[in-house]
């Protein structure tokens, strides 16, 4: 019996390991050989008539030629640098808030605390967009307000821009920013805190060189969250930026809806999705965090 005991049954997994395979590698295997075919009369897929003839001639890579050039290039260094940037501001704004919530708040205070960060995810993300709409539009809340006091005399720009688009994100990926910081920040073991005050450290230097390193995990992934579903977001970008801050996802939405060029619009896909692991192969090397033992 003791031989047994700590052993779990791979079988178990099949069926994960199914919905992995059916759902997601062979719908994207499918996708990335259709981005290697030629636009078809109504925007679908063209036929390969001469399969030779189509590989010799390297038309396969056409749709990757197209998306480098620099007018796609500047789109995807926009989508980019929006979700950089919006990574950047997650992690000023959650970080002192989650260690707020942890090291200030007592305890029975805390799951209240986190129970507010999380309270925008019970209504649709489409309202909760919509509402920032209302909020920033020449007639909305900021303006009539602003008119009201006599601070202004004419409404400001505030939709339909790249900032109101940051402002979206920020809004709409704060939360998954704050959470594994607040988890990090958890598991924290507190002695090594008292330990680096005993030993004469100021408050900002047991920060740095203990708390910081410690709740790195939690950072980045943090980031990961934030990045990845903010470089191909597309539906903020288009209720609050319009067509003056097309991002990555708009672009390849358009090829289905707007443009129709599938094929295009898979390949753009995969280049997008080739940023990304790029960006998540080089996560764990930017991100060090140190261990316990490290610091002892």
């Amino acid at each position: 019996m003791s031989g047994k005991v700590g052993r779990s049954p791979t079988w178990l997994a099949w069926p994960t390991y199914g919905v992995l395979i059916l759902g997601i590698l062979v719908p994207m295997a499918m996708i990335f050989v259709d981005s290697f075919r030629m636009r078809g009369t109504y925007g679908g897929l063209a036929p390969v008539e001469d399969l030779g003839a189509y590989l010799t001639s390297f038309q396969f890579l056409a749709n990757y030629e197209r998306a480098l050039e620099p007018v796609y290039l500047k789109i995807i260094w926009r989508s980019l640098w929006m979700a950089t940037l919006t990574t950047v501001a997650c992690l000023v704004a959650a970080y002192p808030l989650a260690y707020w919530i942890v090291m200030r708040l007592p305890a029975r205070s805390r799951s209240l605390a986190v129970l507010g960060i999380i309270i925008p995810f019970w209504t649709s993300f489409v309202v909760r967009t919509f509402a920032w709409v209302w909020i920033l539009r020449t007639e909305g809340l900021i303006n009539t307000f602003l008119m009201s006091l006599g601070l202004i005399d004419e409404p400001l720009p505030l939709l339909y821009n790249e900032g109101a688009v940051l402002l979206g994100l920020l809004y709409a990926e704060l939360p998954f920013m704050i959470l594994p910081i607040y988890a990090s920040l958890e598991r924290l073991d507190r002695s090594l805190l008292e330990a680096s005050a005993d030993l004469g450290a100021s408050p900002f230097w047991t920060f740095w060189k203990v708390t910081w390193p410690l709740t790195l995990p939690g950072v980045a992934a943090g980031c990961v969250l934030v990045f990845v579903p903010s470089v191909g977001q597309f539906l903020i970008s288009d209720m609050l930026g319009g067509s003056k801050s097309i991002l990555m996802g708009n672009l390849i939405q358009n090829q289905f809806f707007g443009g129709k060029n599938a094929p295009f619009g898979f390949a753009l896909a995969f280049v997008l999705t080739a940023v990304v692991f790029l960006i998540l192969w080089l996560q764990p090397k930017l991100f060090k965090g140190a261990s316990r033992e490290d610091l002892l």
